[in-house]
């Protein structure tokens, strides 16, 4: 065993994290359910989420058998829905095609829906115990400190160097504590910010440490002007109740059920016709802006107060709910928001 992973796998023994949630098993569906949960977000976040989750879906043959609404209602404030809609499909593909046994070659996990390399590595060896990589943001960040390897690790070239780098670590045994350490180490010393270095176990060793570049490393993603979008959310009052809308499969908030949206002001009156209502505004909310990984959106919530429904909607995949009942159902983060707030406001008067 090589001196990198010696010393990782017995700091990991000692001082990592033992007591999380999907821990202490090596049943490949809880396992594959916190990866996936944890992939851009963190911990502190994921426990709730996943607990819920779990609960309400036990096994990848209630995941496969509940509908999406119901899936995407118990990942509803989690973000990257994406993940919550592969999760799901490929519940399905493991009862369809694997007769409801999550696979254990490595080659095959990765044709799963929402699996990469790395995050099939890490089901792989928590649930298997194979000698595989993980190389998620984390360990980038360790590896780039560690080794002083320069240049974006989202790059082709640099990520691909990473990979060599992780691969030639690998110890032969103890797999599980070297790819929680791993995890550890960059969840809870080698950190974006502030890294505790004095108590990693690596520092001897670390390259960035010796060059007195460990908060140079690892070289930033080169910036780009993210560009903004603005819209229009209507949120139609009836009584107590308010329209939603089903999004559509793809796209962002794929499959959630949100405000209807329009681009601007005179798109409403269409908007209003195809939804099946007659409308007045009431007032506009604060605008919320709401940030993606390729965009920032700029919301204006208008209230409209519906004073009639119409007979024949031409517009499906619609729904009226009590207001209350919406903070039940699979709505997305900014929603969500709204909600609150207009709950707020009418408790208050």
């Amino acid at each position: 065993m090589n001196d990198f992973s010696s010393r990782l796998i017995a700091w990991q023994k000692q001082y990592g994290r033992h007591d999380l949630p999907w821990q202490n098993t090596t049943d490949p569906y809880a396992i594959w359910v916190s990866e996936i949960m944890l992939q851009q977000t963190q911990v502190s976040a994921v426990i709730g989420y996943y607990q819920r989750f779990m609960t309400r879906f036990p096994t990848i043959a209630a995941l496969a058998n509940a509908t999406q609404d119901e899936v995407l209602q118990h990942w509803s404030g989690l973000g990257y829905y994406s993940r919550a809609r592969n999760l799901h499909n490929a519940a399905q593909t493991i009862m369809n095609e694997h007769k409801g046994k999550f696979p254990q070659a490595f080659d095959t996990i990765q044709t799963l829906p929402g699996i990469g390399r790395s995050t099939a590595a890490a089901i792989a060896s928590f649930a298997f115990n194979q000698v595989q990589t993980i190389l998620d943001g984390n360990v980038k960040r360790v590896l780039a400190r560690h080794f002083a390897i320069a240049g974006w690790p989202g790059s082709p070239k640099i990520e691909k160097s990473l990979w060599a780098m992780a691969e030639s670590l690998l110890p032969k045994t103890d797999m599980v504590a070297y790819t929680q350490g791993l995890m550890d180490l960059g969840a809870t010393l080698c950190t974006r910010n502030k890294p505790a270095c004095t108590a990693c176990p690596l520092s001897s060793t670390c390259a960035a440490l010796a060059q007195d570049r460990v908060h140079a490393l690892p070289t930033p993603k080169p910036k780009k002007i993210i560009p903004i979008k603005r819209t229009i959310m209507l949120i139609l009052l009836h009584g107590d109740e308010v329209m939603l809308q089903k999004r559509p499969s793809s796209g962002i908030w794929g499959g959630l059920w949100s405000f209807p949206e329009v681009e601007n002001h005179q798109g409403i009156t269409y908007a209003l016709s195809q939804l099946g209502v007659i409308a007045h505004p009431d007032r506009a909310l604060p605008i919320l802006n709401h940030a993606f990984t390729h965009f920032k959106l700029q919301i204006t919530p208008l209230i409209m107060c519906v004073s009639q429904q119409k007979p024949h909607t031409k517009e499906t995949g619609t729904l009226w709910l009590p207001l209350s009942d919406t903070m039940n159902a699979a709505i997305p983060a900014p929603v969500r928001t709204i909600v609150k707030q207009i709950l707020r406001e009418t408790r208050s008067k």
